[in-house]
């Protein structure tokens, strides 16, 4: 009874990468639990619930939305990262990318609209407004 649970039980992907190798080009999407490494290209989306990172001689064309990411080689379209993007110092980015926190190394080429989740524009400007406010009073 209890050794027929434990072998239908799905463990959790720990400690593996999915790689996409240098000289290899991909057309399509993909979707992993895991973590993803490109050294070649993809041209498509990729979802992942890990990290995702592009190295040096990696370039992606399309849509990632992951966990983290670590850029080192070309991002063209639309990056969804949840926590953090580091973007290293041979990074080419270029396009839309909404992020939790950006870690960019000097030498890395960033054109792209950015937006960062947990600080929306509508609440730097109030805060704004309420410290010209206090200055106001205290001149006053």
């Amino acid at each position: 009874m209890f050794a027929e649970s434990k072998r239908n039980r799905i463990e959790p992907v720990v400690g593996q990468t999915n790689r996409i190798v240098e000289n290899t080009k991909i057309k399509g999407d993909l979707t992993s639990e895991a973590d993803i490494r490109i050294d070649g290209e993809l041209e498509g989306s990729i979802t992942a619930k890990g990290k995702v990172v592009i190295g040096r001689a990696g370039k992606v064309s399309g849509k990632i939305q992951c966990m983290n990411a670590d850029i080192e080689g070309k991002f063209d379209g639309e990056l969804k990262v949840e926590n953090v993007l580091s973007l290293k110092g041979t990074a080419e980015i270029d396009g839309d990318v909404v992020v939790g926190k950006l870690a960019v190394e000097p030498g890395a080429t960033f054109n792209a609209a950015c937006s960062m989740k947990g600080a929306s524009l509508q609440s730097v400007r109030a805060n704004e407004g309420q410290k010209e406010a206090k200055s106001a009073e205290k001149s006053a």
